[in-house]
């Protein structure tokens, strides 16, 4: 492959480079452990990291808590600045919405919690180790 980024030209793109390049993972490694774990569907089936992208592939890619389903609109086989990462994909409307929907009903659960302000006393100390053992109270 070349250095320069092929975004207009035809032809294939590894999955594991393709996904690199558009900044969906930090690095190859990560984006090629991600495809061997499952968390990369192209047109519904589990491919190998060697699997040849082409434009119009539908994917779904699992990043953490977040999932996306996007079509490929480029090939790209360097890694260049987010713009034109974000223009080798686009994301479908339901995608998006149910992240941010997603996103939302983390942010508010975790704003119910609030950390205690003191450290534990000898008495809360012990009823915590007891919750990790039924029988000791």
């Amino acid at each position: 492959m070349t250095s320069t980024p092929s975004i207009e030209a035809p032809g294939t793109v590894r999955l594991d480079l393709w996904l690199w390049a558009a900044r969906f993972f930090k690095t190859r490694s990560l984006a090629r452990d991600a495809i061997e774990h499952g968390k990369v569907e192209v047109g519904g089936q589990r491919p190998k990291a060697s699997r040849a992208v082409r434009v119009g592939d539908a994917l779904r890619i699992g990043r953490g808590d977040e999932l996306f389903h996007v079509t490929v609109l480029g090939l790209s086989d360097t890694r260049g600045p987010a713009k034109v990462a974000q223009s080798l994909y686009e994301e479908s409307a339901e995608s998006r919405s149910e992240r941010e929907r997603l996103r939302a009903l983390r942010a508010a659960e975790r704003a119910g919690y609030r950390p205690p302000e003191t450290r534990p006393d000898k008495r809360a100390r012990r009823l915590i180790r007891a919750l990790g053992d039924i029988d000791a109270l």
